[in-house]
């Protein structure tokens, strides 16, 4: 069974799409690690370090549900054969599956919640692949934009975008927001422009989706790590620096999707 934590009344499920290498070698997307900094996150999460020393990846998905109610979607994976994401990343995904373990219905999921358009992320969203078939799909303006402008070089508006315009499934957003009782998205851009966050709490009890604000075990160690994979450094860099820091106040739970582990405790500080 897929693993569950719960905040509150509410249960998260992570949902695991597929696994595999990156295939650039890991020094090359953070160029200023250190030798020391790399052991320590391989210690921290050594099942992203794969056999040969290649930076290994999972692709996660998160379904959040209150009770019996609705469950909303968090990020669609890399999604079937010949997806946008096909020409480099583990093909086919088996999110379907992994929902249909986990007891839940494609027709029970009612909103998805994109954190960005990068095509590992949205592969199950695209309307002529997904099961989805009722489900709103939430993105911010700034990814909706920055897509438009590059949809020559890039699928994400054409496959994605028009067709849930077409369909009247999508919602775009222009920063934070309420999605539905103890769920709210929260604008963190910087990895792209409009990349977002997906805060779950109840009472003292939360949990961060954090999408790509995170993708390796190096950054919750050193967060001022630039990323290569990020379109604006300096904003991704302040992005993090904020959410971990209000996650280590509030003893928030963080949910990743390429860590080796789907699910990373921090800790309040002490009196």
């Amino acid at each position: 069974m897929p693993l569950t934590h719960t905040v509150g009344r509410l249960t998260v499920t992570a949902l695991q799409d597929a696994e595999g290498p990156f295939p650039d070698p890991r020094q090359e997307s953070f160029p200023d690690a250190t030798a020391e900094q790399w052991a320590a996150a391989d210690a921290l999460d050594p099942a992203a370090c794969g056999a040969g020393g290649e930076w290994w990846l999972r692709y996660r998905s998160y379904a959040i549900r209150l009770g019996d109610g609705p469950v909303t979607l968090v990020d669609a994976g890399i999604g079937p054969e010949g997806s946008l994401a096909a020409d480099w990343a583990p093909v086919p995904g088996h999110l379907p599956d992994e929902l249909a373990t986990a007891g839940i219905e494609p027709s029970e999921v009612s909103a998805i919640v994109l954190t960005h358009l990068h095509n590992d992320h949205m592969g199950w969203a695209v309307p002529r692949d997904s099961p989805f078939k009722q489900a709103r799909v939430i993105v911010q303006q700034a990814d909706v934009d920055a897509y438009r402008a590059n949809r020559h070089q890039a699928g994400q508006y054409d496959l994605l975008i028009e067709p849930l315009v077409a369909q009247g499934r999508l919602q775009v957003l222009d920063g934070d927001h309420a999605v539905s009782s103890g769920i709210r998205v929260l604008a963190t851009p910087g990895h792209t422009p409009g990349h977002q966050t997906v805060l779950v709490e109840d009472g003292d009890d939360s949990l961060l989706v954090t999408g790509d604000l995170l993708v390796h075990a190096i950054q919750l160690l050193h967060p001022d790590l630039a990323y290569a994979g990020d379109t604006d450094p300096g904003r991704a860099h302040a992005s993090r620096a904020k959410a971990l820091a209000t996650a280590v106040v509030r003893g928030t739970t963080l949910a990743v999707s390429h860590l080796g582990e789907a699910f990373h405790a921090t800790k309040k500080p002490g009196p």
